[in-house]
């Protein structure tokens, strides 16, 4: 048995502060590139400079000369690495040996820099010339028994030219399967927030923060996966806003954090960020918001009883909602033993959160995957709502919902069209401006696709960024059915597992970066991205690319629509879009008038625009016209499971040196693990009744409804702050565990949040 101690211990100092300098220093000379790393650095998140690679938080009106945080920074170090891929390392290594090394070896490597293509003969990668590469897979696409054995998978890396290429594409060539990275994480925003307000984004912006009386953040680390957030809620925090955390996990950074940008944080012990942090048990967030309207409800009751004033706001529920007497039905319905017992929180507790809410004049609430990563995650995201509404919280001054995304134009991709479910709207506009009938069947998300690539139903997979196989559920079976595909691509800058793992075919098209110059024509070019809260703005790179053999996204994409459609949709003029990427922004105006009025005019103004939220204007875009409180039936996340015995709800996460699935480091600098992935955080009552020691090697089973094993072996048990029958672990080392069958019903999100297992000691 190993000693916990050998590769834990507990982090004391603010998250951010010296520490976050350090740590971005290091990852500046790792990667051998301080100066030119530094120079990026400066360009980053800036008005003339290039849109960080790394979260979607927006930039501020009015920019300092360091607009980036740590993790941006190794995001950036990671992209402008001196480190290359080339031909001769393909030659050196087999696929086969490469797939047994880590992913964070492979990530070491470097920056691809030519297209390459697998030998079988040879089992190693050898070059092929772009044009070779993209007349085979226009062979491929051309070969297939129907359009729709195709998946056109897009990371939120994309930029909004590339993505809106990219969809018109898989449609001209007769599909609507856009599996992307929002499927796994925010599906539940763009599915079920609708449903509440009638847009599946945010409604507040950054202005609103210095205005908010509170600030409720559910489910979120920002410190890690946002942490130019931290800046905007230590400024909340100082101003005396009450911060108030929903969290299985103490992370670091809500409870104190030391701005790098405040001399005043430097040389202190950083600023106090969570006034009340609840510690909820995994899947009892629904249970939790429940508990509080109730306790808000019976406040507004209450007052009213005694003559006081209203707690509620009568006028906006009358004017502005819909289904407020069902919601208080249910409310009244749910009993306070299911609540306590399923929040893990006590009704003090929870009568602390209300009365800090009915006190508060303006309320945001920001989340992240923490709740839309379960079961039921979209009407987690619709209690959230239902919360805002009892005191019109949404659309003024100070007040609305803020969905934190984690990717830097996830949210832009499905505006410009990345979405298997599009609406008739969008088809009608984009066979008009470009002269063809685009399916109107719905396609395959990502749960789907894979279900899809197990039946045998699917040939051709190619990959817009990101590193699917790492990314989603049921790891092994997925393999197994990618490997028998016709044709895989992966259009991609660095090295991952998605190429490991691949069809009888496959490609690998490296791309320019974001941060890299992108000169077509003699003309200097930029791309545009839209940020978590709806602002879209120019990205310019200024580095010289890795290789001279590199392509940009849109130079690829139209490579590859040239040679599927040869002979096809001759009146697109693909060249055109390569060498002047404002008639691709003409075209998206073309497709969507009112949303991109004279795009090429306003983004070109210092921080580009916001698009239209007619939720943030009381504007209500659904069924009834109103805002809608959504009933939830119970509080249960899962409530065929929670009479397992033994059973513990696993939450997995991402390490402070992890973007997504790309690893930095095998260290967690704020939760204490140093040198080591293969851990499992437990509540020490959990492993003492499981017979599990402090440093243990333990076995995680999954309980799911098929009879397929789920097994991951010699995790390190971790004595940690967590409640009980909550443990967390990390992904994508653990994504083995998560069925494909476990996830939202209405979003089809993966529940990666809330897995049920079995923990037990190994021999």
């Amino acid at each position: 048995m190993a000693d916990q101690d050998d590769i834990f211990a507990p982090y004391d100092a603010p998250a951010g502060g010296w520490g976050a300098l350090a740590a971005t220093a290091k990852a500046l000379r790792r990667q051998s590139v301080v100066a030119r790393g530094s120079k990026a650095l400066l360009a980053a998140n800036q008005p003339e400079g290039f849109d960080c690679p790394g979260c979607a938080w927006p930039d501020p009106k009015h920019t300092s000369s360091f607009e980036f945080c740590e993790n941006g920074a190794k995001a950036i170090a990671w992209e402008v690495t001196d480190r290359r891929v080339t031909r001769a390392f393909f030659a050196r290594h087999t696929v086969s040996e490469l797939a047994a090394k880590s992913d964070l070896w492979l990530e070491e490597q470097g920056r691809l820099t030519e297209p390459m293509r697998y030998d079988p003969a040879t089992d190693h990668y050898v070059p092929v010339s772009w044009d070779e590469a993209f007349a085979m897979i226009g062979r491929h696409i051309n070969a297939m028994a129907t359009p729709h054995q195709a998946e056109f998978y897009v990371s939120g890396r994309t930029s909004n030219e590339a993505a809106f290429l990219f969809a018109l594409l898989g449609r001209l060539v007769g599909t609507n399967n856009f599996p992307d990275c929002s499927n796994m994480c925010h599906e539940p925003t763009s599915r079920g927030l609708p449903l509440s307000i009638g847009v599946g984004k945010g409604t507040a912006v950054l202005e609103d923060f210095e205005h908010a009386d509170m600030i409720l953040s559910i489910g979120q680390n920002p410190g890690t996966n946002s942490p130019r957030a931290m800046g905007t809620l230590r400024e909340a925090a100082k101003r005396g806003a009450r911060i108030v955390v929903f969290n299985p996990l103490r992370e670091r950074a809500l409870e104190r954090f030391a701005d790098p940008k405040s001399t005043q944080d430097m040389l202190s012990s950083g600023a106090k960020i969570a006034h009340l942090y609840c510690q909820v048990k995994i899947g009892g967030d629904l249970a939790a918001l429940k508990g509080v309207m109730k306790l808000v409800v019976a406040a507004d009751r209450a007052s009213r009883a005694a003559g006081g004033p209203a707690v509620l706001d009568d006028d906006f529920i009358a004017s502005h909602t819909h289904g407020f007497d069902a919601f208080i039905a249910d409310l009244d319905a749910t009993g306070w033993d299911e609540i306590v017992e399923t929040s893990g929180l006590s009704r003090a507790t929870l009568q602390q959160v209300a009365d800090i809410y009915c006190a508060a004049k303006s309320v945001i609430l920001m989340y992240g995957m923490g709740i839309t990563q379960h079961r039921h995650g979209s009407e987690n995201i619709q209690q959230c709502v239902n919360l805002l509404l009892l005191r019109g919280n949404i659309g003024r001054p100070g007040t609305g919902i803020s969905p934190v995304r984690g990717h830097s134009n996830v949210q832009g991709d499905r505006t410009v069209g990345i979405d298997e479910k599009p609406t008739a709207a969008y088809l009608d506009r984009l066979g008009a401006v470009f002269g063809f009938e685009p399916p109107r069947e719905h396609g395959h998300g990502v749960v789907t696709a894979i279900e899809a690539m197990i039946r045998g139903d699917v040939r051709v997979f190619i990959g817009m960024g990101g590193n699917f196989v790492a990314a989603v559920p049921d790891t092994p079976l997925v393999k197994t059915a990618m490997r028998r595909l016709d044709l895989t691509v992966g259009i991609n800058t660095k090295l991952n597992r998605g190429h490991l793992v691949h069809g009888k075919d496959a490609l690998i098209l490296p791309c320019r970066a974001r941060s890299e110059l992108d000169e077509q024509g003699g003309v200097l070019q930029s791309v545009t991205v839209e940020d978590s809260m709806s602002f879209v703005h120019a990205s310019g790179g200024l580095l010289a690319p890795a290789s001279a053999e590199l392509k940009s996204e849109v130079d690829i994409v139209c490579g590859m629509a040239k040679a599927i459609f040869i002979d096809r949709h001759t009146n697109i003029d693909w060249d055109g879009y390569v060498a002047d990427y404002d008639r691709i922004r003409d075209a998206i105006e073309a497709v969507y008038p009112d949303l991109f009025r004279d795009f090429n005019t306003r983004v070109r103004q210092p921080g580009g625009f916001r698009l239209h939220n007619p939720a943030s204007e009381r504007i209500w875009k659904t069924a009834s016209g109103k805002a809608n409180f959504m009933v939830f039936k119970g509080v249960a996340e899962d409530p065929a499971r929670a009479a397992t015995p033994g059973l513990l709800r696993l939450a997995t996460l991402r390490s402070h040196d992890q973007y997504n699935t790309t690893i930095y480091s095998n260290d967690d600098r704020y939760r204490g693990i140093k040198g080591d992935r293969m851990v499992v955080f437990m509540n020490a009552a959990d492993m003492a009744a499981r017979g599990i020691k402090p440093g243990a090697k333990v076995r995680l089973r999954t309980i799911a409804d098929d009879a397929t094993p789920r097994v991951v072996e010699n995790l390190t048990a971790i004595a940690y702050d967590i409640p009980p029958g909550s443990i967390g672990a990390y992904y994508p080392e653990t994504n083995p565990l998560l069925a494909l069958s476990h996830h939202d019903r209405l979003a089809e999100t993966p529940a990666a949040k809330s897995i049920p297992v079995l923990a037990e000691a190994m021999a």
